[in-house]
C-alpha cells in the first residue's frame, strides 16, 4: 500500500503542486507594467505586446471568481484513482472554499491526492503572486512558431532565476486577443529531494475572445511512489451564489456529501 502520508513525503508533494498551481494562475496586479519587448515576425511582436499589457488584468481564474472545478486523479502504479466536483468560491483578498458536489475513488487518493492539491490552492492566496507571474520581471522570452489560421504564437519561456514555483517550457498567445492558451513547462527547482519532476501541462479554451474552460494536467514523478497523475476542469459559474449550508472541502470529503451550490455554466 502507498505510503504518501508520510509527513514529510506528504508536505513535499504539497508544496510540488502548491508551486505549480500558482505559477500560472497568478495575475501581476498592483505591479509596474513591463517593459516593451520586440521580436519577429512583427505578429508574434503584437501578441506578445498584448499578452503582456493584459496579464495585470483580472482573469476568471484568479480572485474574485466562482468556478466549477472537476479534478480526476490517480495513483497508476497502484491502479488507484479518484475524482471530485466541487465549486470553488475565492472571496477577494480571501482564501478559497470549497463546496463539494460529488466525489468518488479510493481513499488514499481522496484524501492524500486530490485534498492536498486543495488545501495547496488555499496555501497559494497567500503567496505574493508577482514573485511566480509569467511576466518579463520573471523570464525571458523566446520567439519559436506561429500556427495558420487565427495565429497563435509560441514562445519559449526561461525563468530569469531559478525560484520555488517558476517554470522552464513554452507559451502559446493568440494572436487575436493576446491570452495565453498553451502552457508546458517543468518546475526549474523541485521542492524536495522526494520529487524527481514535475510536469504541467495547461490548455484555455476561448469562446468569443473570453477564457470559458481550463485545463490543467499535473504529472509528478516521486520517488518510492512512482508518480501522481492530476487532471484539473475549471469554468467560470454563472453566479456566486452559495448556500448557507456550504462545508468546508476536508469536511465534505470526510462526509461524502452532495452539495448543489451554484448553478454553472456547462453544469
Amino acid at each position: 500500500m502507498l505510503r504518501i502520508a508520510h509527513a514529510q513525503t506528504g508536505m513535499s508533494f504539497l508544496r510540488a503542486l502548491l508551486a505549480l498551481g500558482l505559477a500560472s494562475t497568478a495575475s501581476a496586479s498592483g505591479r509596474l507594467a513591463p517593459a516593451a519587448m520586440s521580436v519577429d515576425p512583427p505578429g508574434a511582436s503584437l501578441a506578445l505586446e498584448r499578452y503582456l499589457a493584459g496579464v495585470t488584468n483580472s482573469d476568471p481564474w484568479s480572485e474574485p471568481n466562482t468556478v466549477l472545478l472537476e479534478i480526476d486523479a490517480s495513483l497508476p502504479r497502484f491502479a488507484e484513482r479518484g475524482s471530485l466536483r466541487a465549486i470553488r468560491d475565492w472571496p477577494e483578498r480571501q482564501t478559497p472554499d470549497y463546496q463539494v458536489i460529488h466525489i468518488e475513488g479510493d481513499p488514499t487518493v481522496e484524501q492524500r491526492v486530490i485534498a492536498r492539491y486543495l488545501t495547496a490552492e488555499k496555501e497559494a492566496a497567500a503567496i505574493p503572486p508577482s514573485s511566480v507571474a509569467v511576466t518579463l520581471e520573471n523570464y525571458k522570452f523566446r520567439y519559436l512558431a506561429s500556427s495558420g489560421g487565427t495565429p497563435v504564437y509560441a514562445f519559449q519561456i526561461t525563468p530569469r532565476h531559478k525560484r520555488m514555483g517558476l517554470i522552464k517550457g513554452e507559451l502559446w498567445i493568440d494572436g487575436a486577443t493576446g491570452l495565453a492558451v498553451h502552457e508546458v513547462g517543468y518546475l526549474v527547482k523541485s521542492p524536495s529531494i522526494f520529487i524527481r519532476r514535475l510536469k504541467m501541462t495547461r490548455d484555455v479554451s476561448l469562446r468569443d475572445g473570453v477564457p470559458h474552460l481550463r485545463t490543467t494536467h499535473l504529472d509528478i514523478n516521486v520517488r518510492v511512489a512512482g508518480h501522481a497523475e492530476l487532471t484539473i476542469v475549471e469554468s467560470p459559474c454563472a453566479s456566486r451564489a452559495v448556500t448557507p449550508h456550504a462545508v468546508a472541502v476536508q469536511e465534505s470529503i470526510a462526509a461524502k456529501d452532495q452539495i448543489n451550490a451554484c448553478t454553472c455554466s456547462g453544469y
